[in-house]
Order: C-alpha cells, then sequence, then structure tokens
C-alpha cells in the first residue's frame, strides 16, 4: 500500500468516527443509546427523535460540508495567489460573503434561499478585488496579505454599519461575526449545496492545471496551460465554496488555513491526494472542534469559531514565522 492511500484510509475512518461521535455525543440529556433507537425506527414523537433530525444531524451536516468547502477554497487561493498565507478568512473573502449575506437580509428577508447565491458574488468581488490590488502594489507575499487586511477590515466596517442602521437584519451579528453550526439547518444547507458541489467540482475537474500552475506562470505557460483562465477559474470555485459556507456557519476562520498546510506536509510528493486530504481533515476539524465547543463546558456551548481561532491564531504566526526564515 502506497504512503498516500494509507493516510487517506486512516483520514476516511476518523471522518466516519468524528461523524459518529458529532451524531451520539452532545447535550440536552439525550444519551447515544437513545440515538440509537431513533435510528432503528423509535417513536418519533421523542425528545432524541427531534433532538437528532433538527438539531444534531444538521450540524453535523453543516460542519462536514462547511470543513470540506473551506479546506478546499483555501488550498485553490493558496495556489492561484501563490502565497502560503492566503485563506478565505485571512484575505477577506469570507467578509466579502459575509457582507452579502446581511444584505440580503435586510433587502430580502423573506427569500432565506438567496444567501448562498448573494454570499458567492460577495466572495468574488472580495477575491478578484484582493488579487487585483496584490498586482497593482506587488507580487510579494506581503502585499497580498496586507491587501487582503485591508479588504477585510473595510469590509467588517460596512457589515457593522448595516447592523447599526438595521439591527434586526440578523439575528445575532456577535453569533455570525465568529462563526458556528448551532443554528443551522436543512434548509440552508439545501440552497448552499449545489454552489458546494459546483466548486468542489470544478476543483476535481481541472486538476491537472492546477497542479501545473503551482509550478509557477513561467512553467505553467511553457506547458500550454492559459494561467488567467484557469486562475480566475479558481478563483470562481474557490468564492463558491466559501460564499457557500459562510451562508449557513458565518465567518469561520482558519478552516482553509490549516487543512490546505497539514495536507501539504502529509503529501509532500504527490499533489494529486492533496485536495481530498484537506478537504478530510477540513471536515475532521470543524467536526471534532464543534464537539469539544458544545461538550466542555456543559450545559453552556461555545461557538465552534472560538476553538478554531485558539488553533488557528498561534498557526497563522508559526507559518509567519517559518516563512520568514525561510526567507531569510
Amino acid at each position: 500500500m502506497k504512503r498516500n492511500d494509507g493516510i487517506a484510509i486512516a483520514l476516511m475512518l476518523l471522518f466516519i468516527a468524528s461523524v459518529a461521535a458529532s451524531l451520539l455525543i452532545g447535550a440536552g440529556g439525550v444519551t447515544a443509546g437513545e440515538i440509537i433507537a431513533v435510528l432503528r425506527g423509535g417513536e418519533k414523537a421523542s425528545a432524541a427523535y427531534r433532538i437528532f433530525w433538527f438539531v444534531r444531524l444538521p450540524r453535523t451536516l453543516a460542519a462536514v460540508m462547511a470543513g470540506v468547502s473551506l479546506s478546499v477554497a483555501g488550498m485553490l487561493l493558496q495556489l492561484v495567489l501563490g502565497n502560503p498565507l492566503a485563506a478565505p478568512g485571512v484575505i477577506g473573502v469570507n467578509s466579502g460573503a459575509g457582507l452579502c449575506v446581511l444584505a440580503c437580509a435586510v433587502l430580502a428577508p423573506g427569500l432565506a434561499g438567496l444567501s448562498p447565491y448573494m454570499a458567492f458574488a460577495g466572495a468574488c468581488v472580495a477575491a478578484f478585488g484582493v488579487y487585483l490590488l496584490s498586482r497593482l502594489t506587488g507580487s510579494s507575499h506581503t502585499a497580498l496579505i496586507l491587501a487582503g487586511v485591508a479588504v477585510n477590515t473595510l469590509l467588517g466596517a460596512c457589515m457593522d454599519a448595516i447592523v447599526t442602521f438595521a439591527p434586526d437584519a440578523l439575528m445575532s451579528r456577535s453569533a455570525f461575526a465568529i462563526g458556528g453550526f448551532a443554528s443551522a439547518t436543512m434548509k440552508q444547507l439545501f440552497f448552499a449545496a449545489p454552489l458546494c458541489g459546483l466548486g468542489l467540482l470544478m476543483a476535481a475537474l481541472f486538476r491537472r492545471e492546477a497542479q501545473i500552475l503551482s509550478l509557477g506562470d513561467e512553467e505553467a505557460l511553457s506547458l500550454g496551460v492559459a494561467v488567467e483562465r484557469f486562475r480566475a477559474l479558481f478563483l470562481l470555485a474557490a468564492a463558491m465554496l466559501a460564499g457557500s459556507a459562510v451562508s449557513y456557519c458565518g465567518l469561520l476562520g482558519f478552516v482553509g488555513l490549516i487543512a490546505p498546510h497539514m495536507a501539504r506536509l502529509m503529501s509532500r510528493s504527490d499533489t494529486r491526494w492533496r485536495k481530498l486530504i484537506a478537504a478530510l481533515l477540513g471536515a475532521v476539524l470543524c467536526l471534532v472542534c464543534d464537539l469539544a465547543a458544545r461538550t466542555l463546558f456543559m450545559p453552556y456551548e461555545l461557538p465552534v469559531g472560538i476553538v478554531l481561532s485558539f488553533l488557528g491564531a498561534p498557526f497563522f504566526l508559526y507559518l509567519m514565522l517559518t516563512g520568514r526564515r525561510r526567507g531569510r
């Protein structure tokens, strides 16, 4: 068995175990045995039935979809922008999606199905805006991150302004800004699933071009790859994935930074496996952090975005420091 096969199988088993734990363990006084009884066709009027179908199942699916979407989006952004620190939550892509979700809540509060597509539009504007700013100000890694910070700050200010003038636009601005899966519903996931699926399909269909693009622009051009065309295509795919996730889980950060780097460490020699490994890692990361957030301080619950921030901020600093040493 090859090394990448073993890693993929181990991650798949870890993913299955994380899904099972997310469905069977939680607050609410419902035991794992009661959940198993529900799966066997138990009483539909019971509290365990309602908790499983209307709380734990949507929450688990939301964590899986968000983990897969944000991790693959982060990998695509790092590839397209040529910066290992690029991630949807770092360079403003999530904030662009979040701003349009707020705008949709103000302008069309009765059309919940529009939120993922508005989020996609906002993520597109932010991703292409950061790319153009980085090209205008210089091609260095620092220029890209500074452009992303500027865009992130501006979009965050716009969201705060909307909430100031329309305080009822969103049920909980703070929960949306931190990010979490507690309020996710099957209806939200149903509307977001087409964008998520299309983004993943684009990333899978053009994996050869993505692998060539990772070699650099000059090498890709010499091999016959239309660099700008595929860069735009991958930016669109990343915007679809990030926008679909933000529409139901809020401004969840650092998943798109941690998972791609861990995948790169696990599969250094074979880029074809990295998207699969990153997707599995992102899903497991969201599931485990969400499980920790709702069980560590029972009956109180932390938003999962706080747990991810405790993990992601030191990881971001570590990447900056190691990148600086390599630069020297």
